[in-house]
């Protein structure tokens, strides 16, 4: 089988790092191209690191882009130009920018996702179902844990957990946030989502969504122990999208949920 030629963005960031060492225990995949934000006189496994342009794309397949929003747009157009297939790890986009993300979909396979575990995509799913059928008897509330240089929160992934929550109540995510808070020992649950999030060590990611009635609680929790699991999932990601026609696909396309 022909190995699909990658490009990774962003490659000398946490996960590019971690791409690239997953891509080497992968037999369908060789790197192609390899860039950063800045210019480096570099080179990574054999390859030199260079910045952003349609030259350095030209021989890959795919690119897989965890940098930051500015810079995704700039390796949209470059795909577009080439007609690249595109796996989006990026997070931080404005609503404005989702928007533009579909425009480009329109032209080009891509597959976007606030987190590409495979795990915490499907407790997303189970949060959406269990919210649904348990409706507004119970409430619920997330609690996440990260290492302690995470300066933000909730987490990316809290959030993406919330929306799942917010989808099985058929109501908009952004009307149902509640309160956020920040390292406590406990919080409560509320008419909206509440969140708690603790930095603490260097745990790479817990999470818990909870719903109360009040009689019993229902937990759904998953915890991440090695982040190959989120490169994994990237190839995943990749492995997929290489027979999509153009369009903007999520985790949940590529794990066939309804």
């Amino acid at each position: 089988m022909k190995k699909i030629s990658l490009g990774i963005t962003g490659c000398m960031g946490r996960m590019g790092q971690q791409i690239i060492k997953s891509v080497k225990l992968d037999k369908n995949f060789k790197l192609a191209a390899l860039t950063e934000g800045r210019k480096l006189n570099k080179k990574v496994n054999g390859i030199n690191v260079k910045q952003n342009s349609i030259e350095t794309f030209k021989k890959t397949n795919l690119i897989i882009d965890f940098t930051i929003p500015e810079c995704t747009f700039e390796i949209l157009e470059i795909a577009l130009k080439l007609k690249k297939r595109v796996v989006i790890g990026t997070t931080g986009f404005t609503k404005r920018e989702e928007q533009k993300i579909k425009k480009y979909s329109k032209k080009i396979p891509i597959l976007k996702a606030g987190n590409m575990s495979l795990g915490i995509n499907l407790l997303m799913y189970l949060s959406e179902i269990a919210s649904n059928s348990l409706g507004d008897n119970f409430l619920s509330k997330i609690h996440e844990v990260h290492h302690r240089h995470k300066i933000d929160y909730p987490s990316g992934t809290a959030l993406m957990l919330g929306k799942g929550v917010a989808k099985g109540k058929n109501k908009n995510f952004y009307n149902l946030i509640g309160k956020k808070y920040l390292n406590k020992k406990t919080f409560p649950y509320g008419k909206k989502i509440n969140f708690n999030s603790i930095r603490k060590g260097e745990v790479i990611g817990e999470h818990e969504v909870k719903f109360s009635s009040g009689k019993e609680i229902i937990t759904l929790n998953h915890e991440a122990f090695d982040r190959t699991l989120y490169s994994e999932g990237a190839l995943s990601a990749a492995r997929w999208l290489m027979s999509k026609k153009p369009g903007l696909y999520s985790m949940r396309d590529l794990m066939n949920f309804k």
